[in-house]
């Protein structure tokens, strides 16, 4: 009964945290720092620092997968998997509305010019944040490298498969550095590689599954699911890599080359892009929401019941493998930290995710007016965000709000 209670009380905390905590993961472990170690005491920070490294190395939302690690060593799978609904679900909820909003606007045929002025902010969001990435990980001359070379391959190379080979090729190449770390003393231990195989078991089948269907329209959820499903195995560094996989999955296709089937992809006009990433940056909880906002789009012609659809579809296909990993990895983490090349193809991993950020912020301003305007606000939001401590959310409402006025 007591831990019944324990259970339920931790759940509340956590939709609690689904509504307050705004500004990325960053941010996020502040929040869980203050609500579940020092006023719940469910974990200590030690515990909790160790949980959000392990996440950081895995491709997935960081802190979805720390809170969703921390239920499971709550209560097991079953409490881990209500964890992930409710912390998901607000954002969810809120980009889903919004989506079916901006097409309901687009399809009266209202003006959204009130959304202007948040279109280049969105690309002073994923600047700041290809900064950030680069200050904190890039700290030797081959990582400058690899984060060079992976962005201008990202750059010119127009094609998603370019983000996985990118980083599986620059963890490969840094792992033969192991030598530069101490050798610790080898844990042996019985590996469950369940969660593993299931994670490549719905990889696989969703690939040969969207294959099969991609050319038929009316199979599209199918096709979504395989698209975010892939993105969620592959995005590593977060909402950040998240974006950049979902732009060239959804918006560079906008114009099929000649013989392509214009329903070869869904896909969203770069202004509904970079709306709904900016107006994401508003939403509390996971930045991978975003993908309902995509996948609501994506099923526009179907009306609002397949707009609900999609996002639904989007979101869980997002977040699953995330989920599917962090159940593996957090019960095998204490053998497999141990292994040197690991811990070395980490610089290459992080390296290379942040070229690909900032191949994506000057990918998602191309489109955009060369406005002294346009540069100015993409300039000040970059720079909002780094000498000011301006909450995101109020950076976009002030965008919106100038867009109303002007």
């Amino acid at each position: 009964m007591v831990t019944r209670i324990r259970y339920i009380l931790f759940l509340r905390d956590v939709l609690m945290l689904a509504f307050t905590a705004f500004g990325g993961p960053q941010a996020h472990i502040a929040y869980f720092t203050k609500v579940l170690v020092q006023r719940r005491r469910y974990l200590t920070e030690a515990e909790l620092m160790e949980l959000n490294a392990l996440c950081q190395v895995l491709p997935g939302p960081t802190s979805t997968q720390t809170l969703t690690a921390i239920g499971f060593k709550l209560g097991g799978p079953n409490l881990a998997y209500l964890t992930l609904l409710i912390w998901m679900l607000p954002a969810v909820v809120i980009m889903t509305a919004v989506a079916i909003l901006v097409s309901s606007l687009e399809a009266k045929e209202m003006s959204m010019e009130f959304t202007r002025f948040i279109q280049p902010m969105a690309v002073g969001f994923i600047s700041y944040a290809a900064y950030s990435i680069s200050v904190k990980s890039v700290t030797t001359r081959d990582g400058v490298i690899i984060m060079v070379v992976s962005g201008v391959a990202a750059y010119f190379i127009r094609n998603p498969f370019v983000f996985p080979l990118t980083l599986v090729l620059a963890g490969a190449l840094t792992a033969f550095k192991y030598k530069a770390f101490e050798k610790e003393e080898k844990k042996k231990g019985l590996i469950k590689w369940s969660n593993l195989i299931l994670w490549a078991s719905v990889f696989v089948f969703a690939a040969i599954l969207g294959g099969f269907t991609k050319k038929i329209p009316e199979m599209l959820p199918i096709r979504l699911f395989e698209n975010f499903y892939r993105t969620g195995s592959l995005a590593f560094g977060g909402g950040q890599s998240m974006t950049a996989m979902l732009h060239t999955e959804f918006v560079r296709f906008a114009k099929p080359t000649p013989g392509e089937l214009e329903e070869r992809k869904p896909f969203l006009k770069s202004e509904e892009f970079l709306t709904g990433y900016a107006l994401a940056q508003t939403v509390p909880g996971p930045m991978f929401s975003f993908s309902s906002y995509i996948g609501a789009l994506s099923m526009k012609q179907f009306g609002v019941g397949g707009q609900i659809i999609g996002a639904f579809i989007s979101a869980v296909a997002i977040f699953l493998p995330g989920t599917f990993l962090i159940f593996f990895m957090i019960r095998v983490w204490d053998v497999l930290k141990k292994y040197r090349p690991i811990k070395a193809s980490l610089e290459g991993i992080t390296a290379a995710n942040a070229g690909l950020v900032a191949s994506a912020a000057i990918v998602l301003f191309q489109p955009l007016d060369n406005t002294v305007l346009n540069f100015g606000f993409t300039i000040g939001t970059f720079c909002l965000l780094t000498f000011t401590k301006m909450p995101a959310w109020l950076i976009i409402l002030s965008g919106l709000a100038l867009g109303l006025i002007l």
